[in-house]
């Protein structure tokens, strides 16, 4: 009886210490992460907007300027329309080299690589450096800010494995 109550507490200190919530909350941003890339090659617009909080800011370094993501949204519809209804193929996938978090907020830093292939026309590639910042509002993550940096190179993906 004795060694069962001991298992049970080392188990239950390993599971609600702090290194079992890290592990905890990357796995949750691992499947925020996931679910992104899903609804993207879905063609799920509303999944993927979904994702975001209702108040997110899309900052771009390319366009030099922040915006509402309502706004950004609005202009990446028709991508996700062509993919649902089969007039073209997309992928979003993401590495990550810095992630910050506790348990209800979330710095990710990394990139993201999107392909788009049109039935007709040219594909498009862009692979960009990336920071997130997320907030897990009502069991959920959530994006408040995406802010897209300069354009990443096919070198700087692949030592971000």
């Amino acid at each position: 009886m004795k060694a069962t109550t001991l298992r049970l507490a080392i188990l239950g200190m390993i599971l609600f210490s702090p290194m079992g919530v890290d592990a905890q909350v990357t796995a949750e941003l691992n499947a925020y992460w996931a679910g992104m890339a899903q609804t993207v090659e879905d063609g799920d617009f509303e999944g993927y907007s979904r994702l975001y909080h209702p108040d997110a800011v899309l900052v771009s370094q390319g366009s030099g300027t922040s915006y509402a993501i309502a706004q950004a949204l609005a202009g990446w519809r028709q991508g996700f329309v062509d993919t649902r209804e089969g007039r073209a193929r997309a992928s979003l996938t993401f590495r990550f080299t810095q992630r910050l978090h506790d348990e209800t907020t979330a710095h990710e830093t990394g990139m993201f690589r999107y392909t788009l292939e049109p039935d007709v026309g040219t594909p498009r590639i862009v692979i960009i450096h990336f920071e997130g910042l997320l907030v897990k509002k009502d069991g959920a993550w959530l994006m408040m800010m995406e802010y897209q940096k300069q354009e990443a190179t096919e070198a700087e993906w692949e030592a971000a494995r």
